[in-house]
């Protein structure tokens, strides 16, 4: 069933891949405490955080002190691979959800290739040696697709994870039967003879008391999303975000967590509750003063030797704009994180 994923990065990695610029404006440099983000992820190299996140190519900010960001004109993409378009219909450069990580001496980055409340995506693939400002990020084609009508997941929110053992894995996904996860090879791709896994849903099967989906007739009521695992003594941490987000002040998004032992899972909440039946200790939602709501999260060791957490958050004050949102993780005596 799941041999033509693999077949598709075959064919095209080997294929000579046609390229085009982003589409975009002129965008000056821009310095900002609060800069306008949406699902930011995070990475730190040669005294520098670099922050990524849903745009045009990616949209790239960088920071010395976490508190003053600079917004780069340029964006990490600065060509879309011909084959994004070939496989995703209706995709056009405006990429979502990227994830970086630092792995074997190259950093690698996935993005998501989507229209909004449709599963026909694909998740990309890129890498480089370097972080720099620009770096030059390098094509390594797709890792996994998912169609309509034929999957019941979708291929978008990437979240690489390097277990204990070295071994990369990724999970994603949004909505339909929820949050997947994968091993990946050596290359960053998904490993030979391996199909994504369901490890967390917004509801257990057969749950009639979600509310309808107001944002798509296509991806059903298991509003769950944008998964980040995190490892911290000895547990691993999925975060995921529950309900809707993308609707300014009417969105209701939150963050969830639940940890395992193992990085395959099961993963289970606070009270025990399998995640798998819709379990999930609530850690974040919007406070109706100065976020209505708040998702799609990473988090981070940082070199100070404190944990970090950042989202997205839609400001009540600046009508619904999506604002990064940065925290500092405590954890409780029984190894639960709590925000401050």
């Amino acid at each position: 069933m799941y041999r033509p994923f693999l077949t598709l990065c075959l064919i095209l990695l080997s294929t000579t891949i046609m390229a085009q610029p982003p589409r975009r404006g002129h965008r000056p440099v821009m310095e900002t405490t609060q800069p306008m983000v949406h699902d930011p992820v995070m990475a730190y190299s040669d005294s520098l955080y670099h922050l990524y996140s849903t745009g045009w190519g990616i949209q790239h900010a960088t920071s010395r002190d976490l508190r003053s960001w600079r917004i780069s004109p340029t964006p990490a993409m600065t060509v879309i691979p011909q084959w994004t378009r070939d496989s995703v219909p209706g995709f056009a450069g405006h990429v979502w959800a990227p994830d970086v990580i630092q792995w074997h001496g190259r950093w690698w980055m996935a993005y998501s290739c989507s229209t909004f409340g449709r599963n026909g995506s694909a998740i990309g693939l890129l890498s480089t040696r370097r972080l720099g400002e620009p770096a030059v990020w390098n094509d390594e084609g797709c890792i996994v697709t998912s169609r309509e009508g034929r999957d019941n997941w979708n291929a978008i929110d990437p979240n690489f994870i390097i277990d204990e053992d070295d071994q990369p894995w990724m999970t994603f996904g949004s909505f339909w039967d929820g949050i997947q996860l994968v091993r990946l090879d050596t290359t960053m791709h998904m490993a030979a003879g391996q199909k994504p896994v369901t490890i967390a849903r917004r509801h257990a099967p057969g749950d009639a008391t979600a509310e309808p989906n107001p944002t798509s007739k296509f991806a059903g009521t298991n509003a769950i999303e944008a998964p980040f695992i995190f490892h911290h003594d000895g547990y691993y941490y999925l975060f995921v975000s529950w309900d809707y987000c993308c609707r300014g002040a009417k969105s209701n998004y939150r963050v969830a967590v639940g940890r395992s032992r193992n990085v395959s899972g099961p993963y289970v909440d606070r009270s025990g509750r399998p995640m798998l039946q819709g379990g999930g200790t609530l850690l974040l939602e919007g406070d109706k003063r100065e976020y209505e709501a708040a998702g799609h999260c990473a988090a981070y060791h940082l070199p100070d030797g404190t944990d970090r957490f950042i989202c997205h958050g839609y400001s009540i004050p600046q009508e619904g704009a999506s604002l990064l949102v940065s925290r500092n993780i405590v954890w409780t005596s029984d190894g639960w994180p709590q925000l401050k």
